[in-house]
Formats: C-alpha cells, sequence, structure tokens
C-alpha cells in the first residue's frame, strides 16, 4: 500500500516544557502552524503557503475555500511548509509558546484521523489533511466555547500536538467521561463528542467548575491536558500585582515596596 504521507522521524526533548525535533530525508517536508518552529538546520527551506499541501492538484479555489475556513475559525489563512532540499538528513523542531506535553501520533494506527482542539496542532507530515471540524451541535456551539470548533487531523503519517501541563490518555470501551471544555487536547473517531450541563442548577453557580462540560462515549482513545493555557493564563492575571491582583508565594515584604518604589 502506498503512504499519502511523507514517512518522518522525530525526537520528543524535554520533560515539563517539551518540544519536538522532527529529521527530514532529502526532499521530505513537514507542514506546522505558524510560530511553531523553534530551530532548524541548514538545507532547509520553508514557506508559507495557502493549504496543507496535502492535495497539490486541488487549484486556487480548492485552497482557498481551506483557507477560508481557517479565517472564520480564527486561525491564520497560512500554514509554513518546511522541506529538506539538501542532500542529507535534516532536522527542524517545533515547541508551543507554554509549558506543556507534545504527544506524537501515528494517524495510521487510529484509523487515520484525530480530532483535537483547533489550538493544540504543532505539526505534521507533509500529506496530512489539517481542516476545521465545526460540530454542528446546538448545545456545543452555544456552551461548548473553544470546544465548538475542532481540528480533524487526517492521513497515514506522524502529527503532533501539544497539551498544556501534564497529559493524560484515557480507553474508552462505551464507558462516558465527562471533562472541562478545556481539558480536551483530542480523541480518535469512534468517540461521539457533545456538551451537557454540569448537575444540578446550585452547582452550575456555586461549584466553580463551570456551567457545562464535555462529555465523550464510545470506543477510542481520549487525550486530556492538566493545565489548558486558559486556565494559566487566567491564575497570572490574577495574581498580577499590575492588575490589582494579589501576591501569592513571596515571603518578603520587600517584594512589595519594590514595586512601590518603581
Amino acid at each position: 500500500m502506498t503512504r499519502k504521507c511523507h514517512e518522518v522521524d522525530y525526537e520528543i526533548i524535554g520533560s515539563s516544557m517539551q518540544l519536538v525535533e522532527i529529521e527530514l530525508d532529502p526532499h521530505e517536508a513537514v507542514v506546522a502552524e505558524a510560530g511553531a518552529m523553534t530551530y532548524l538546520e541548514e538545507d532547509i527551506a520553508f514557506e508559507a503557503k495557502m493549504g496543507d499541501g496535502s492535495e497539490p492538484e486541488s487549484g486556487f479555489f480548492g485552497k482557498l475555500w481551506g483557507a477560508g475556513k481557517r479565517a472564520i475559525s480564527g486561525e491564520g489563512i497560512f500554514m509554513t511548509h518546511f522541506t529538506n532540499e539538501g542532500g542529507r538528513k535534516r532536522k527542524v523542531a517545533f515547541s508551543a509558546p507554554f509549558p506543556g506535553t507534545v504527544l506524537a501520533i501515528d494517524l495510521a494506527e487510529h484509523n487515520g484521523e484525530l480530532i483535537c482542539q483547533k489550538d493544540s496542532f504543532l505539526a505534521a507530515a507533509l500529506g496530512t489533511q489539517v481542516t476545521m471540524k465545526f460540530n454542528k451541535r446546538l448545545g456545543v456551539g452555544f456552551f461548548g466555547g473553544e470546544g465548538f470548533i475542532l481540528q480533524s487531523l487526517k492521513g497515514d503519517g506522524m502529527a503532533f500536538v501539544h497539551a498544556g501541563g501534564t497529559l493524560i490518555k484515557k480507553e474508552l470501551r462505551g464507558e462516558t467521561l465527562r471533562v472541562d471544555t478545556g481539558c480536551l487536547v483530542g480523541f480518535t473517531p469512534g468517540i461521539d463528542y457533545d456538551i451537557q450541563r454540569a448537575g444540578s442548577l446550585k452547582s452550575m453557580v456555586f461549584g466553580g467548575e463551570g456551567l457545562f462540560l464535555a462529555t465523550l462515549q464510545g470506543h477510542g482513545t481520549v487525550w486530556l491536558q492538566s493545565l489548558p493555557f486558559s486556565r494559566m493564563a487566567d491564575r497570572i492575571i490574577a495574581h498580577a500585582p499590575s492588575s490589582g491582583g494579589k501576591d501569592q508565594g513571596e515571603g518578603s515584604v520587600l517584594g512589595g515596596i519594590g514595586r512601590m518604589i518603581n
């Protein structure tokens, strides 16, 4: 069987703030979201292109349609293509702008598709189809927040996504799993995704866990993250003295006096 995607090698580097280093043979390529690249070796050329390169014969209007869907969802119109134009193996690395874990997925081992949060995608072997997957359910649209727009990665090669904090893997065999919508990283085909009310009205108002939870049910794999970036950003802003927040973890009064002088 002929592979559709380029067959790339990789290494995940680091522990709490990981990046993925991808090794490209001559003429091999990967596609990535703009701004994800950390470093690259000589002979690797990069170019911003409209589309993911999975359908080179689609023509201008086909690429324009895909770019339009990305623009509506808040994503960039262009993706960056990195190609090894030299005669020996070269490396390029990618990372997310906040601490977390890199998940390497062989799409061929998961029925050729991974559905993930739209901000979690880092990079994938050329030939991977990266499209926006709109969940049409009314409940998800109104109450799911970021969960309303999901991203579909299709192909038979490697794809790399990022999770904030610690990555948790759950195998569902017909069970139902309820999670905070921001903690969902991705799931495989066979998992049904929906939004449901979080308990009673009292729990919704005073529980502090959000008004709605993502409900995942079926047969397949689910990946979760312990620290969504939105949650981390809220805590940082809440405790930033410049924004009227309170000090936390500072044992000396001199810290506060110093900021007053500044």
